[in-house]
């Protein structure tokens, strides 16, 4: 299946992580987006959005990471696998969406809001988005008190982990400094040697590393 993608993207990253959990090979077709390659007429056809990372499957296409791996778990997962992943017990299903939707729209969305302006607009930093940054790692590092291994609980990682870990990845290239938070901190290095792919994660990760080294921490 094709894949469209930018390594310095922690969605892109989540999805490669999801694939090599549930042992799926993707074509992977690397989308200059500084080139305008996302708005060129055939890209469209398949994604409207004109985002990455976006998955065709046999001419089905997809896009948000989130979605993407949800459906590489529930098409390709083998059982056991798919139920750690994305559990199909109703309440655990639960915990795991809610923290997809929490980094999708809290820790994710508040990284964006206070770098990407700094990057692709020549912003100022702002230190109002800055705090709601540590909002949101207090939020993380609650999830994770009590020594929990992993941030929707249970006892082996889910695609929240997958998830979250793809995006903290790119904290640390960004050169944000987390080390106050220390249940985000344990959990972040124990998923090192825990998710499948993290070492290609952390290497597509350091695509992005230029962009922030132009902008003042």
């Amino acid at each position: 299946m094709d894949f469209y993608y930018l390594p310095g993207s922690a969605p892109c990253r989540a999805v490669q992580m999801t694939a090599a959990a549930v042992g799926v090979e993707l074509n992977l077709k690397l989308t200059n987006l500084m080139a305008g390659e996302h708005m060129k007429p055939e890209f469209l056809k398949l994604n409207p959005q004109h985002c990455v990372p976006t998955l065709v499957d046999d001419g089905f296409a997809l896009c948000e990471s989130r979605a993407i791996m949800c459906y590489l778990v529930e098409k390709y997962g083998k059982p056991i696998e798919a139920d750690r992943l994305l559990p199909s017990d109703p309440q655990r299903r639960a915990i795991v969406n809610q923290r997809l939707y929490f980094d999708m729209g809290t820790l994710y969305q508040r990284f964006g809001d206070y770098y990407y302006p700094q990057i692709f607009e020549g912003a100022a930093a702002s230190e109002a988005n800055y705090a709601k940054i540590g909002e949101a790692l207090t939020f993380l590092d609650t999830f994770l008190e009590g020594d929990a291994k992993f941030v929707a609980g249970g006892d082996s990682f889910s695609l929240a982990d997958i998830s979250v870990y793809a995006t903290l990845t790119t904290f640390e290239v960004a050169g944000h400094d987390f080390s106050a938070y220390g249940n985000v901190l344990r959990w972040y290095k124990s998923m090192a040697g825990t998710i499948p792919g993290a070492d290609m994660n952390r290497s597509w990760a350091e695509a992005a590393r230029p962009f922030f080294d132009r902008i003042k921490h």
